[in-house]
């Protein structure tokens, strides 16, 4: 061909033909490297070493970043300069703690027959095992024998083998195998990789307790136990009925509701005598209570939702109107089922969604948008002025409307979506107390709002907690939150039809709050992982 010559014009590649769904298309992409959380690290350092009591060691890392979701999601875990420090520091913490105290060395490192080798070789294997959550390979046990002599070698003023457990500890606690849920598994299962007995004795483990596997699942794990989705359902039902299982509701509930911000609630001591801010740990204490007493007593998200009781002390019952003689501790009363309904109507959610002077509908509309019904709000623009002071006879409802409602440039997401389900609060003073008047006039909880795609109307924060609890959105929302923290990740669309089979089911009355958590442990996303893709 010479330089004048045009090329030869090439081939037109055929289209390649569109590749069928395959399973593995439809499970979600997930991290084979999850980290633990700081609470994870804790839990785990505590059940490693069977020490009776937390270290506390976690409390000086540099905190994790806020996601917007759960403290526990992987996608927002890393490692940075500054926690791989901390971890450093923690670790050489914890080893001299267990290593220089002879009764805590003999929980974990008990003493075994034969020489120096052959006792440091049965450490590091049963040590390992429990520390990597899996059993180590030859090579690995080759390597920290390594390091367990260059413990001994400097032992500083430990004998011999308390200064070889030591370093090794410290190496451990610094590992990937310690600090992540490694899922290395490449076996696949069709156009899916199986995840191993160990790793979903992990993924069982971290999901329902918070910490490593006990016993009992490492033993499911080496015999095979946890190949058969029977196995693991059987694991999954052993755990959520152990009292560890508390725990795990607590916190995701606390973090669903924010009861965190509990503790920041405070009031216009001259405008409200009453409160003191002693109460605000006892109204995260009624929360969590009345949240466990439904959850483990087969309660379902409706009764979460609308149950008219709650559990009570001598400073708690007054705000309730509640007849009684009671003690410092937390009893179970029933309440009025025409002002009260479920957790919407407690005192901790209405304190902590009110100001410091009066009500604040729109912060409550917020809150069930976000938390409980999965409503896709627009952030809100930079500099929102305040609401304007009110005038002479009008109620706060009516300032609101004035300054945020249909007509004003905040119709869109206020007059629509927010104000409507945060006026259904109005008859609950910032105190959350049962309240008639407002400005000298009837409090006005009528609304409306779109449930379903359908205009539903209420009056009042009871009606409305009914309607919510019939409504596809909050069942949705409930478990795709659950999904998140069960799963440490957020929901992807490959996640879609799972979560509406499960809300289905809750919806109905199918499946109770238990048995949602039951069913995360059942599916593909959580037996399986997708190949990584290219």
């Amino acid at each position: 061909m010479t330089a004048n010559q045009p090329a030869a014009p090439r081939p037109t590649p055929p289209t390649p033909p569109t590749p069928p769904a395959t399973a593995a298309r439809l499970l979600p992409q997930t991290s084979r490297y999850p980290r633990l959380s700081h609470t994870q690290w804790e839990n785990t350092i505590q059940d490693l070493f069977f020490l009776t009591e937390p270290t506390g060691f976690s409390a000086l890392f540099i905190g994790d970043p806020v996601s917007g979701g759960f403290d526990n999601n992987s996608e927002a875990l890393k490692v940075t300069a500054t926690l791989w420090t901390d971890y450093q520091r923690g670790a050489e913490q914890v080893a001299e703690l267990v290593a220089s105290d002879p009764a805590l060395l003999a929980k974990f490192a008990p003493p075994t027959d034969g020489d120096s080798d052959a006792q440091a070789t049965a450490f590091i294997t049963s040590f390992g095992k429990r520390a990597y959550r899996r059993p180590l390979t030859a090579e690995e046990i080759a390597r920290h024998l390594e390091i367990f002599h260059a413990g001994v070698a400097t032992p500083g003023e430990l004998a011999a083998f308390p200064a070889g457990v030591r370093l090794v500890v410290q190496a451990m606690l610094q590992s990937p195998h310690f600090l992540y849920r490694v899922e290395a598994s490449e076996v696949p299962d069709g156009t899916k990789i199986r995840l191993s007995g160990h790793e979903i004795a992990s993924k069982l483990s971290y999901m329902l307790w918070n910490t490593m596997p006990d016993d009992a699942l490492f033993a499911a794990a080496a015999d095979g136990s946890l190949d058969d989705p029977k196995g693991v359902a059987a694991q999954a039902a052993r755990l959520l009925d152990h009292p560890r299982a508390h725990a795990m509701v607590a916190n995701f509930h606390y973090q669903l509701l924010q009861v965190d911000h509990y503790s920041d609630i405070y009031k216009d001591p001259v405008k409200f005598a009453a409160y003191s801010a002693e109460l605000n740990p006892l109204l995260a204490s009624e929360t969590l209570k009345f949240v466990d007493d439904v959850v483990f007593n087969d309660g379902d998200l409706a009764t979460l939702l609308t149950a008219p009781y709650t559990f009570v002390n001598a400073k708690l019952a007054p705000f309730y109107g509640v007849a009684g003689d009671f003690s410092d501790d937390l009893v179970k009363v029933d309440l009025d089922p025409a002002r009260r309904a479920g957790i919407l109507t407690q005192l901790g959610f209405l304190m902590a969604n009110a100001g410091a002077f009066e009500n604040d509908p729109i912060h409550r509309g917020v809150f069930l948008n976000l938390q409980l019904l999965c409503s896709n709000l627009p952030p809100p623009p930079n500099m929102v002025p305040p609401l304007p002071p009110p005038v002479e006879g009008e109620t706060l409802r009516e300032r609101v409307d004035r300054h945020t409602g249909k007509g004003t440039c905040g119709e869109g997401c206020h007059g629509y979506l927010i104000n409507p389900i945060g006026f259904a609060f109005e008859n609950y003073d910032p105190l959350g107390q049962w309240q008639t008047m407002d400005a000298g006039k009837p409090v006005d909880a009528a609304a409306e709002f779109s449930l379903g795609g359908v205009s539903q109307k209420y009056d009042g924060a009871v009606e409305l907690a009914h309607l919510m609890a019939d409504s596809d959105e909050a069942h949705r929302c409930y478990v795709a939150h659950f999904l998140e923290y069960g799963y440490a990740r957020r929901p992807q669309k490959a996640d879609d039809k799972f979560i509406a089979t499960l809300a289905a089911s809750s919806k109905s009355g199918t499946h109770t709050i238990k048995q949602i958590i039951l069913e995360l442990s059942k599916s593909d996303a959580f037996l399986f992982r997708a190949p990584v893709e290219p």
